[in-house]
């Protein structure tokens, strides 16, 4: 197949599914809305931005992630970059499509697959390609954005009228679809993990505590092999609660003193950083860069407890990532993670803006070794019957190819 993705080149989440296809052989082109360099074997890339995106930075590789961010960084510019997307970014398409449906023209490719709806989606409709156009929704496509203001609104009902077939991360969203205007009677199907959680990857680990691959190497010796650690690997996102996870932490130490707690994709933002000083936990609270899949891996397998404090969300991949290596789930309690994790059985559902809420639910997976091993069993289980990466591909294959018969 000659297949043309529309994605952010950045996102771990879009790379790992354009990845499967390129090693399955099949011939890949990307237009990435975002500048990035990605290490894939890729026919072609082209950087189309749009909706403001040429002034996000490049997150390429190593620490250059943290020196090329926008220089505006924390929850503010986080907040204020989506209120511009939001208003404004649907006025950036004009440009941006006439750019799109030359290389669409010149590439053409037998699919197009569009990775999120705001832009990525909103470019490929607009373009107006005669090959099929499949497009995934992403996990606050229609909770946060499609609502945000009545151009979104707009542009998300003509996207999904455009659209051929959907792909989503959980049966939400293929609901919510159909409410936003995706024809009825138009194939679309449900395909969590960005092509699957590579279980040869992801799965529990061995016992030796203090070992850390690449850029964790300096926690070597940091945290004790009995202490109980705690791993958010949310970054910061406008819709992610950050301040609540912060406020839980003081909360969690009233309890286990001796608990760490890593944070991937944290270091060098501002915000972060506020707020260790300001409640006094730099000592429990590592903040680390952007890590590789081995590195996260490693970070999984110290953690008992993944957190996941989102006000909007899909079926996120660290979610199951951090399952997948027998982490304990502590979550927000909204709908499409009520399809992976019953409180109280194999994780715990919070509301996203209580810190209190989410600090028990913390010390209580501590507290209960049981508990955490019923729940890490059934996770596994979970795991290798509804994402692991040859069931979901396998799917990906047959969905894409019904398409060009």
């Amino acid at each position: 197949m000659r297949l043309l993705f529309i994605a952010d080149g950045r996102s771990p989440t879009a790379l790992n599914w354009i990845r499967s296809f390129i090693e399955m052989d099949e011939v890949v082109h990307l237009i990435s809305t975002f500048t990035c360099e990605p290490a894939l074997d890729l026919a072609s890339l082209n950087i189309v931005p749009v909706a403001f995106s040429g002034y996000a930075g490049s997150s390429s590789s190593g620490s250059n992630k943290i020196r090329r961010r926008n220089i505006l960084r924390g929850a503010r510019w986080i907040r204020l970059r989506a209120w511009l997307r939001h208003w404004l970014g649907p006025l950036t398409l004009a440009p941006a499509v006439r750019q799109v449906a030359a290389l669409i023209e010149a590439i053409d490719p037998d699919l197009i697959h569009a990775m999120r709806i705001p832009f990525e989606g909103m470019l490929a409709a607009a373009a107006g390609p005669e090959a099929p156009l499949l497009l995934s929704i992403w996990g606050n496509d229609f909770t946060l954005h499609a609502p945000s203001t009545p151009l979104m609104a707009r542009y998300t009902r003509k996207t999904l009228a455009r659209t051929d077939g959907l792909l989503a991360d959980c049966r939400r969203d293929q609901k919510l679809a159909y409410t936003w205007g995706f024809p009825q009677d138009r194939p679309s199907i449900v395909l969590p993990a960005s092509g699957g959680i590579c279980r040869q990857d992801f799965h529990p680990g061995g016992t030796d505590a203090d070992v850390w691959p690449g850029v964790l190497a300096n926690l070597s010796g940091k945290i004790p092999a009995d202490a109980p650690v705690v791993v958010n690997p949310r970054g910061f996102r406008s819709y992610v609660r950050s301040d609540t996870f912060f406020k839980s932490v003081p909360k969690v130490l009233a309890v286990h003193p001796e608990a760490m707690f890593l944070c991937p994709a944290m270091a060098g933002e501002r915000a972060a950083e506020e707020w260790l000083h300001r409640l006094e936990i730099g000592d429990s609270v590592f903040l680390l860069p952007q890590l590789t899949r081995a590195e996260m891996v490693r970070v999984y397998q110290r953690a008992q407890v993944t957190v996941s404090v989102s006000e909007h969300d899909g079926t996120p991949n660290t979610l199951l990532e951090a399952m997948a290596c027998g982490c304990f789930p502590v979550a927000g309690d909204i709908e499409s993670l009520r399809e992976w994790v019953v409180d109280g059985e194999n994780g715990f559902l919070i509301d996203p803006g209580n810190p209190s809420a989410l600090a028990d639910a913390v010390n209580r997976a501590f507290s209960d070794p049981d508990l955490r091993a019923r729940a890490a069993d059934r996770n596994q289980t979970l795991i290798d019957e509804r994402a692991a990466h040859e069931i979901i591909m396998a799917r990906a294959v047959e969905f894409y190819r019904s398409f060009l018969l």
